[in-house]
């Protein structure tokens, strides 16, 4: 079993969820009482603000280089920043370390062709809807992408920083998701990305009529895949 290393505190809400995930999916392919070997450095979120220029990101690469490079050192096999934001430094991140960062972005588009999707809905932060970091996965896999208008990417941001990431999940802000995701369908969206690691703790599968994407789900999954390659590969 390979070693999983995580960057995690953004927010320690869905951290929880990474390894909760990351865990119980081990377990249920192995058995027993087996669990996942993981490296897990939780930042202070309120210490981790990205510029909205995109030019700024200097320093952010920087900072999770050097926690990255400190998981590599530890013993991490592979890296997961465990949020979607994030990945607008990851292509710099992985320039300065030798393990594999699993790109939250491209195992989402991966899944959404399986499911031979060509336009879906993005939801997440005004950095993840608005910048090209994660549309630009999308599109590589023929994939287009639907963000909201402008009042309601203010309003999905906002419930982000201002009450999923505090663990806050009103009624009201799942309803108003669901109007905006019910919009996205109107404009063409055969399914839609909850590209924000907190709002799966918002709204489910059986909430919507069209596929959900799960980005924390997926990603956790795909940490496992790479850490149980090899107990797959003897059996």
């Amino acid at each position: 079993m390979k070693t999983i290393g995580l960057i995690g505190g953004t927010s320690w809400i869905s951290t929880v969820e990474y390894y909760r995930i990351i865990n119980q999916l081990t377990n249920e392919r192995l058995g027993g009482l087996n669990s996942a070997k993981i490296l897990l450095y939780s930042i202070n979120f309120e210490d981790f603000k990205p510029p909205s220029d995109p030019n700024g990101w200097g320093p952010v690469v920087e900072t999770l280089t050097g926690i990255a490079r400190r998981l590599e050192h530890a013993g991490a096999d592979c890296l997961l920043l465990c949020a979607n934001t994030p990945h607008m430094a990851a292509a710099g991140v992985q320039k300065n370390i030798r393990i594999p960062l699993i790109h939250i972005a491209e195992v989402t588009s991966q899944e959404i062709a399986k499911q031979k999707l060509s336009t879906v809905g993005l939801l997440g932060t005004k950095y993840t809807m608005e910048l090209p970091f994660f549309k630009t996965k999308l599109l590589e896999h023929n994939i287009c992408p639907l963000v909201p208008g402008d009042k309601e990417r203010i309003d999905i941001n906002a419930s982000i920083y201002g009450e999923l990431g505090k663990g806050v999940f009103k009624p009201e802000t799942k309803e108003k998701y669901l109007r905006i995701i019910e919009d996205l369908k109107k404009k063409g969206a055969q399914g839609v990305i909850l590209a924000c690691t907190e709002i799966p703790l918002l709204l489910k599968q059986s909430d919507c009529d069209i596929p959900v994407f799960d980005t924390t789900a997926i990603h956790a999954r795909s940490a496992v895949d790479f850490a149980l390659s090899d107990e797959q590969m003897k059996n």
